[in-house]
């Protein structure tokens, strides 16, 4: 018998654990970068609202008002799916060293 078909149920064991693993330090580190880029973002939202508000800009009137992006990460948010991730990137990491 082929030794690795043999062992299948374990292949796809380890894959979950590691997919657990990355998709936790993923959403860790996603959130870490936008609570860095926060002032930036609102910087920038700034910027973009006072070039809506001259008269004469090609922006102004052209754009919805119902603009579904937010000028920056909100904090609560942003450090709670921070905590979610790193729970979930502890726990894959625990049960990837653990198997």
């Amino acid at each position: 018998m082929v030794p690795f078909l043999a062992d299948s149920g374990s292949f796809y064991d380890e894959v979950l654990r590691e997919l657990v693993f990355v998709l936790g330090a993923a959403l860790f580190v996603a959130n870490a970068y936008a609570l860095y880029r926060r002032r930036a973002d609102s910087e920038a939202a700034v910027r973009r609202t006072v070039a809506r508000s001259r008269p004469g800009s090609p922006v102004r009137g052209n754009r919805r008002s119902d603009d579904t992006d937010l000028p920056q990460a909100p904090l609560a948010r942003t450090v709670t799916y921070m905590l979610v991730g790193f729970f979930v990137m502890i726990a894959g990491l625990g049960a990837v060293l653990n198997k």
